[in-house]
């Protein structure tokens, strides 16, 4: 499945531009190297977002096309740092 298609179905962002626009920014990885939208996402594979107050690392349990209530969680948290920005 696509990252991109993949952070929307799971939830982990509400929309595929914004995970798209996430992956051209050069701020998601899949373990360990730099992830274009279009990168492959495995079960097993470990992703890491960074946004701007925030870095998630989690690892991919489940693969569905479909957003059901009756699937299982599709992630499985790792890792959750706040970011404090400096202030000068």
């Amino acid at each position: 499945m696509r990252l991109d298609k993949y952070l929307k179905v799971s939830r982990i962002i509400k929309r595929r531009t914004v995970a798209k626009d996430l992956a051209d920014d050069s701020r998601v990885l899949i373990n360990d190297k730099l992830a274009k939208p279009s990168s492959e996402v495995k079960v097993g594979d470990v992703v890491e977002i960074r946004f701007e107050h925030r870095h998630i690392k989690i690892e991919v349990s489940f693969l569905s096309d479909k957003i059901l209530r009756s699937n299982p969680p599709m992630y499985e948290l790792i890792e959750d740092k706040r970011i404090e920005k400096a202030v000068d």
